[in-house]
């Protein structure tokens, strides 16, 4: 010990006796100012989301008993979870964790990451929906998550941990159920049990199991002939708030409007949300075929259709980000190479006037960003808060935006308290 010590005393006195080392104090991350916004705090007709608005008070006033669960629908910036995953850390923080909500049955892509759960899955595999083309189609079957196919292999099995905050003590099954298919089998800690989907008509049905102890782990296993399921759910059956993300990557709002009628209708009134953001725009502005009449008549055929299959929920269109094309010469990027495609502004008009024209909420994701070339922009910072291909954000961009959009809205909450009459 003696002889360590010395070592050790050597080792110091040679350090303090060398070159003085010139050290970097530790400096944050610099954010990026948000952009201006022809809409108040970044959001348009604000007063749409009343029904939002309510129940957020009641909740903040200990008066309600159940979750506010928002649900946004999107193309792959809603399939990633980090632009939603930093609203829903936000909003759990301020009005409380009530769950992880929709999930996909399986696993949609490679690099699926969704925020607040773990999802492993062994023999199991999930086929999404292929993209729908121009001319459009509808398949039977296929509900929001856009899920075609579960295949099951020897020894099938999926496993869903939550994080602590939100462990479940609700676990929702939505899928097709028929005369011949039959049951999913759940295991969790100090309960396991079995949901049947056989019914003597074929169609959509949501099952819900309530767990004894707020569950860790669920293992999910196929019994008897397969289940199609369409979607997951994971609640605390408490109040709070629940943010759901249904992306598709690559997903238009074609998408949207070839999901089954039954199943959608079925998903929408077991999951009961608040607030139906949609959030699609970004790969029809990267065609430069896109028809803007049709595509108006698109969009406001699928907001009437949210609001007649869920009319308790108010509704929110994201204006489609900016994004930028390469090999566009004398364009507004930094190495003049790159510009956003014509298409892009065309869809972004049309969300803001179909939104203010149907009394539907609008947040100019746009210009929070920084408006045009500001995806060049961001991907040019010391840490980049774009990706490469100036469409995508990444992790800290992601974090950044979500957290723009959080503050927009509960900016236009706390500024609705006092107009009718709830002042903390």
């Amino acid at each position: 010990m003696r002889t360590g010590s010395a070592l050790s005393a050597a080792v110091l006195a040679l350090a303090l006796a060398g070159p003085a080392v010139a050290q970097s104090p530790y400096a944050p991350q610099t954010v990026p100012d948000v952009g201006l916004s022809a809409c108040p705090g970044g959001l348009c007709q604000a007063g749409a989301l009343e029904g939002l608005f309510e129940a957020l008070a009641a909740t903040e006033a200990g008066q309600r008993d159940r979750a506010v669960h928002i649900l946004q629908i999107g193309d792959s910036h809603t399939a990633g979870d980090r632009i939603t995953g930093a609203l829903r850390a936000r909003l759990q923080a301020r009005f409380g964790n009530a769950g992880r909500g929709v999930l996909p049955p399986g696993i949609p892509y490679d690099g699926y990451g969704p925020m607040q759960v773990q999802v492993e899955t062994r023999d199991w595999a999930m086929t999404q929906e292929p993209l729908v083309p121009v001319g459009g189609y509808s398949r039977v079957g296929v509900g929001l998550a856009g899920v075609q196919a579960i295949r099951y292999g020897a020894d099938p099995a999926l496993t869903l941990t939550p994080e602590p905050g939100g462990r479940p003590r609700v676990l929702g099954l939505c899928g097709r159920a028929g005369p011949d298919v039959g049951a999913i089998r759940y295991r969790t800690t100090g309960d396991e049990g079995v949901a049947g989907f056989a019914a003597p008509e074929a169609g959509p049905v949501c099952r819900e199991i309530d767990l004894p102890l707020a569950a860790g782990t669920i293992a999910l296993s196929p019994v008897g002939p397969g289940v199609t399921l369409s979607d997951l759910w994971l609640a605390t059956g408490g109040p709070g708030v629940i943010v759901s993300n249904l992306g598709v990557v690559g997903a238009t709002l074609r998408d949207l409007a070839a999901r089954d009628e039954a199943v959608t209708a079925t998903e929408l009134a077991y999951w009961r949300p608040q607030l139906i953001v949609l959030a699609f725009g970004t790969n029809e502005g990267f065609d430069d075929g896109l028809d803007p009449v049709a595509w108006e008549a698109l969009l406001r055929g699928q907001v009437g259709r949210m609001r007649r299959l869920a009319p308790a929920a108010s509704l929110l269109l994201l204006g489609a980000p900016d994004a930028i094309r390469t090999g566009d010469a004398g364009g507004c990027s930094a190495d003049g190479l790159r510009r956003p495609p014509p298409s892009l502004a065309v869809v972004r008009d049309v969300q803001r006037r179909v939104a203010a024209d149907m009394g539907v909420a609008f947040w100019d994701w746009h210009g929070r960003m920084g408006g045009d070339c500001s995806a060049d922009r961001l991907a040019l910072l010391a840490e980049p808060f774009m990706r490469g291909d100036r469409v995508h954000f990444t992790s800290v961009g992601a974090d950044w935006i979500g957290g723009v959009f959080a503050g927009d809205l509960m900016a236009a909450f706390d500024g609705w308290k006092p107009a009718t009459g709830r002042i903390d």
